[in-house]
């Protein structure tokens, strides 16, 4: 028998142990997590308003209720009390890491540990109630939002921004944020990015929410879609690209059919690169660009030409990267464990028994989707290794973990958690409200 550990239980980890018990009928999977709630980045990355994508946790509830699958919540790896990863090594034939990538990059300038100066990152992990994450006053006494990119997730933030009480009351977002965000004074938001629109990483469903949003206008500067060589010919862009630029001309033709006046507005900005953030009382007061214009590569430079926005919050969503777990091998340029084909390298050498998948393995590129063929891939080059792996004599690691300390939380004790959610919203007249720190997620754990 094949025993596998997969380390994290987002679609990365969920993929890898479906496909495992589904190519081979005699392996055992714990999906280890450090938190005591599964999911990963669809539970706490996903936006609360979005549930036909947080439905995605009923499929992935089919894989860890699987009879040959087992979750194991509260499991830290590696670092300052968690479990070495030399030692999670010994007690499984194989380990698959499918940690994610958990930080964000950064801008590299003055003034971004100003106050007021966050990662969407952090943003987003406060309304998704990670617990993790602290309520640190993100949108009070604050009139005025800068959103650095223009990706899915600076979508997402900006939308959740504008979004008013009544259409997010429906969602599980934890009471207190949807409290805070239900008395913000935010009337604009800026999403800025340092390229033209033909270039932006959004996808037009996304784009096209914030059009619908009530009480929002949607602007966009003429100007700055004319600088785009990309749009003086929209038929030669590709798919996704050619819709977002009609939908980006159509606001900038003007609001139409409106009779009164908007309670907030959102600038959809490009061509401006970011290179202060201007304190004002000690914060975040404001944010200073450069005007960049296309540099006939593919790339923009900068014109010498600034302007200045004002804003008491900054949210930076420039995208993520891997971060390294203390016993495993991390290339610094790429923010990935070398691999190939999944298998770890050490010093360029196979290190036998363990893997990788997700974006630990490939970088954070793709949708949730795409964690599929590359769990696949892992899966098939650790069951081509099996043979040489299994070991008759290994033992349920289960006592060993308890002996060292660990008691995870099992899948009835999650099941408890869900049960308090509900409990919750049901007090709260409102559906399922999620629980917003460890010792309430614990506590309702020990429930079981």
């Amino acid at each position: 028998m094949l025993r596998v550990a997969v380390v994290g239980s987002g679609p990365g980890g969920c993929y890898t142990a479906q496909n495992l018990v589904q190519l081979d009928p005699e392996v055992r999977v714990d999906v280890l997590d450090r938190l005591p709630c599964p999911y990963g980045l669809v539970r706490y990355g996903v936006a609360p308003d979005h549930e036909k994508i947080k439905s995605l946790q009923g499929s992935l509830r089919a894989v860890l209720e699987h009879d040959r699958v087992r979750f194991l919540g509260g499991v830290r790896v590696g670092g300052p009390g968690g479990l070495p990863v030399a030692r999670l090594r010994v007690l499984y034939d194989a380990v698959v890491y499918c940690v994610g990538a958990a930080a964000d990059r950064r801008l590299g300038i003055p003034g971004e540990e100003l106050p007021g100066s966050w990662s969407a990152t952090e943003f987003v992990s406060w309304y998704s109630a990670h617990p993790d994450a602290a309520d640190t006053g993100f949108v009070r006494g604050v009139r005025s939002a800068v959103v650095i990119g223009v990706g899915n997730v600076a979508v997402d933030v900006t939308r959740m921004l504008v979004r008013g009480p009544g259409e997010l009351r429906p969602t599980d977002m934890p009471q207190a944020a949807l409290d805070a965000l239900a008395a913000s004074g935010v009337a604009e938001v800026h999403m800025v990015g340092r390229r033209g629109p033909s270039q932006a990483r959004f996808t037009t469903k996304e784009l096209r929410e914030l059009g619908g949003l009530p009480g929002t206008e949607v602007s966009v500067d003429a100007e700055e879609l004319a600088l785009d060589p990309g749009c003086a010919d929209p038929a030669a862009l590709p798919a996704v690209q050619r819709r977002n630029v009609e939908a980006l001309r159509g606001w900038a033709a003007g609001p139409s059919g409106r009779t009164t006046a908007p309670a907030r507005r959102i600038r959809l900005r490009f061509f401006l690169r970011p290179v202060e953030l201007l304190a004002r009382d000690g914060r975040v007061g404001a944010v200073r660009f450069e005007r960049t214009a296309p540099d006939g590569y593919g790339g923009v430079t900068g014109t010498g030409r600034f302007e200045t926005v004002q804003a008491e919050l900054v949210l930076r969503s420039v995208g993520y990267r891997g971060v390294p777990l203390e016993g495993l091998p991390f290339d610094a340029a790429s923010g990935t464990v070398p691999h190939r084909q999944g298998r770890v390298l050490r010093e360029g050498v196979t290190s036998p028994g363990e893997y990788v998948a997700g974006w630990i393995k490939r970088g954070p590129t793709g949708v949730i989707g795409t964690n599929r063929p590359c769990a696949k891939e892992t899966v098939t080059s650790l069951l081509t290794d099996a043979p040489a792996l299994v070991r008759d004599e290994r033992g349920d690691p289960l006592p060993e973990l308890r002996a060292a300390g660990i008691e995870p939380v099992p899948w009835r004790g999650w099941l408890a958690i869900e049960r308090a959610e509900a409990e919750l919203g049901a007090r709260l007249g409102r559906g399922v409200v999620k629980l917003a720190d460890w010792d309430a997620l614990l506590t309702a754990a020990r429930t079981a």
